[in-house]
């Protein structure tokens, strides 16, 4: 007896123009199911994070300059693909039916009696303008806007578009794909007498770190297109609404824009980090350094958790304890009720926070959230003959257990979660690097460092690649890791937090500040 396969489908999903903000829920939840993802040369990479590790992932965007792969060679991939059984996923930047192929591409599904559904997108006519501080209509200004292509498919008999009626139009034009034929539409425009002082803005990979306007007028934007060397991908806006841009221009105005900042945590910890510096209009870039991984055996914190009762200090030196050991205190049959006895203590604020979400509160937080201050906080504690246990990494700094021995403490030391190096693709960075568009490294743990370094070819090749940028780190511990690892720092918060983080590099890049920072010893 044979199995029937089961028919796939085809998701065409439009990917937005850039900012991976702008992906829409469902194209989100199209990625989380695909078996294959098909992803073009303006969607961004960063969206395939939401597919599976299994996904096939296959890039058919532009191969070389000006050379894109045959349309009916990706129509016969998607077929293919689906008629194996495998729900597949066709990432287009922007809309896919804006200029996008995505009609062709769905005739060819139909055509081929495969089944398909087409998943709108944000279109580059309209958010590109947008943070650029244009809007396409104005109630005063624009009634209407009109998307045109600025690149007619060659293969036409003869050009459709229609100038003089273009040129007449009192509205918004946006030519899409225009930036080589700029100066032909400005003459046609010209000629069909549209005014020689229309405003006019070109907008290359609007909505990313990497945007750029260049505002003129149809007399001189040819030639300041030329002078900026402006290329592809770029949007074109024509019309009276260009001239808003001087007082909305929000996102090129944010304190971080233009800054792409990689954020080396671990990816189910980086999404905090990541929005704090997106609201501050950098590009984050997840390249996570660390994983967290369970220790190689629960018998020790289940044997500590089955005498709860002869503690009388519990001390969380990270986030990334607790979670843990609260799953195996339920593993166990006990709650929160199991801690009644004991006081607890935590290394800083995001961990207590994180105590709080299950239900206990911390009796001690540090002013200084550190082993240091943790230390310093028991200062004024009597801890002779109390047994403490610290639920912590499988490797960490031994000062905390150390010196609370020192005062007499009975301390047990039990591992609840090890640091490993995950599998990650650096060739992006590392080309992202050496093109010098990354502004700044951050990283938030010494572990982040030694795997950053291990995973791109050791201290003396990252030290060539990092030497133009800008180095900032969580606090005085980590900075004295990146150092010995022969990294410069530049940027450490008064505080150790992420927030504090955030801001000290909004700081740095606001006042230009450049002067490496002493590391306390």
């Amino acid at each position: 007896m044979t199995t029937q396969r089961k028919p796939g489908k085809v998701y065409l999903v439009g990917a937005g123009p850039g900012d991976p903000g702008l992906l829409t829920l469902k194209g989100k939840e199209c990625l989380e199911q695909a078996d294959v993802v098909l992803y073009d040369y303006l969607a961004n990479p960063v969206l395939l994070q939401y597919a599976p590790a299994t996904a096939q992932r296959l890039y058919i965007g532009r191969r070389g300059r000006g050379q894109y792969q045959d349309q009916a060679d990706i129509n016969r991939v998607l077929i293919e693909r689906a008629n194996e059984g495998n729900v597949v996923v066709r990432l287009k930047g922007g809309d896919p039916f804006v200029f996008g192929r995505g009609g062709e591409e769905a005739e060819a599904m139909a055509a081929a009696g495969v089944e398909f559904e087409i998943v709108s997108g944000v279109t580059a006519a309209v958010a590109v303008p947008a943070y650029a501080g244009i809007p396409v209509t104005h109630r005063t200004l624009a009634a209407t806007v009109t998307f045109v292509t600025g690149h007619e498919d060659p293969a036409k008999p003869s050009a459709l578009l229609e100038w003089p009626k273009l040129a007449n139009i009192s509205g918004t034009l946006v030519f899409m794909m225009g930036m080589k034929n700029l100066p032909s539409i400005v003459a046609h425009l010209l000629a069909e007498g549209r005014a020689s002082d229309t405003p006019v803005a070109a907008i290359r990979w609007g909505t990313k770190a990497d945007q750029q306007t260049i505002v003129g007028t149809l007399t001189d934007i040819v030639g300041k297109t030329d002078t900026a060397q402006l290329e592809p991908p770029t949007v074109i806006v024509v019309g009276e609404v260009v001239r808003l841009r001087g007082q909305l221009n929000w996102f090129e105005a944010k304190p971080l824009f233009g800054k792409r900042i990689v954020v080396t945590r671990a990816q189910e910890q980086a999404k905090e980090f990541s929005q704090l510096l997106a609201a501050y209009g950098a590009e984050p870039v997840e390249v996570p350094t660390i994983q967290i991984a369970p220790p190689a055996s629960w018998q020790a914190l289940d044997e500590a958790i089955a005498r709860l009762t002869t503690y009388h200090w519990l001390i969380f030196t990270s986030v990334n304890g607790v979670g843990p050991f609260m799953d195996r205190l339920h593993a166990a049959g006990k709650d929160a009720r199991a801690l009644a006895n004991l006081r607890l203590g935590a290394i800083g604020p995001r961990t207590a926070q994180e105590l709080k979400a299950h239900g206990v509160m911390a009796d001690l937080v540090p002013a200084e959230f550190q082993a240091e201050g943790v230390i310093a906080a028991f200062a004024q504690v009597e801890i002779r003959g109390k047994r403490v246990l610290i639920p912590r990494a499988e490797v960490a700094r031994e000062i905390l257990p150390e010196q609370l021995r020192e005062r007499g403490a009975v301390v047990d030391v039990i591992p609840v979660y090890r640091t490993i190096v995950p599998a990650v693709d650096v060739a992006m960075l590392t080309q992202q690097l050496q093109e010098g568009l990354v502004a700044a490294l951050t990283f938030t743990s010494s572990s982040t460092v030694r795997h950053f370094v291990e995973l791109f070819g050791g201290p003396e090749a990252v030290k060539g690649l990092v030497a133009h940028v800008v180095i900032a780190c969580i606090g005085p511990i980590t900075a004295r890791t990146a150092e010995d690892h022969g990294l410069t720092v530049t940027i450490l918060p008064a505080e150790n937090t992420i927030p504090a983080l955030a801001e000290a590099i909004v700081n740095h890049f606001s006042t230009g500040a450049h002067a490496a920072l002493p590391i306390q010893s």
